[in-house]
């Protein structure tokens, strides 16, 4: 069956869109803090052009829906609900520590992987993942934000080889000191929204999508918490949502 899914990702300190194009892929990524709205959308729109396809004839769209940054994920999801919007697309939401997972598998072959992303505030966003034999990943445990030493704790119960992906573990290198765990570099410190690709189809296959008004981030930090952090501002969220106006009146 003919399948074509846009995803996009604008989590961490990296901007990435990719087109799965019926077993075709065309992937764009950029190391570019704090540009989020000046790059996303012209490389939506390159990715377009490079396949030779219109988002009226995409099948749904995916987006990195956290954890990471706050003002991240926000601008991230808000393009794409206009872009879904726009063209009429069901939409994906993707974890990004998950989308860690499977960029370590890409890179690697590693089935089972710790996922840590710097949380700032001396903590980490924890995934702990293993790939089943259909290709499938589980979520051992929840998807959590955790001090270091917590994280070390649950180290504790597990054991054998495990690829470390994410930058929690360059801010915190010994968060497996003293356990049972043996560290393999997954090279995938970033998400990038390629890993999101298969990810997606998994879900479209079992018709988990969610329409537009139906879409929530991930913060995994409470909602206290994160009243300390400022909101995207409107200059950025009106810069968004009239480059999507324009990328969808035109593509």
């Amino acid at each position: 069956m003919s399948t074509r899914i846009l995803a996009l990702d604008a989590s961490t300190e990296a901007c990435s869109v990719a087109i799965w194009d019926n077993g075709q892929k065309h992937a764009l990524y950029e190391l570019c803090p704090r540009e989020h709205t000046q790059r996303l959308l012209p490389m939506v729109q390159q990715v377009l052009n490079d396949s030779g396809l219109k988002l009226s004839q995409l099948d749904a769209l995916a987006f990195g829906r956290g954890p990471g940054s706050f003002t991240g994920v926000r601008i991230g999801i808000g393009v794409a609900q206009g872009l879904a919007l726009g063209a009429d697309l069901p939409m994906i939401g993707i974890s990004t520590l998950n989308t860690l997972a499977e960029g370590a598998f890409r890179m690697t072959g590693s089935s089972k992987v710790l996922a840590a992303i710097d949380a700032r505030m001396g903590e980490v966003y924890w995934g702990q993942y293993q790939r089943n034999a259909g290709g499938v990943w589980q979520l051992i445990g929840d998807e959590q934000v955790l001090l270091p030493e917590q994280v070390n704790n649950q180290l504790k119960l597990v054991q054998g080889e495990w690829a470390c992906v994410g930058t929690g573990w360059h801010t915190y290198p010994d968060m497996a000191a003293n356990t049972d765990v043996t560290l393999c570099d997954g090279n995938m410190p970033l998400p990038q929204a390629e890993d999101m690709l298969p990810l997606a189809l998994e879900c479209w296959k079992n018709n988990q999508v969610q329409a537009v008004e139906e879409t929530q981030p991930v913060y995994l930090r409470n909602e206290v918490t994160w009243k300390s952090f400022p909101a995207v501002s409107d200059s950025a969220g009106k810069i968004a949502s009239k480059s999507t106006l324009m990328l969808c009146n035109t593509v």
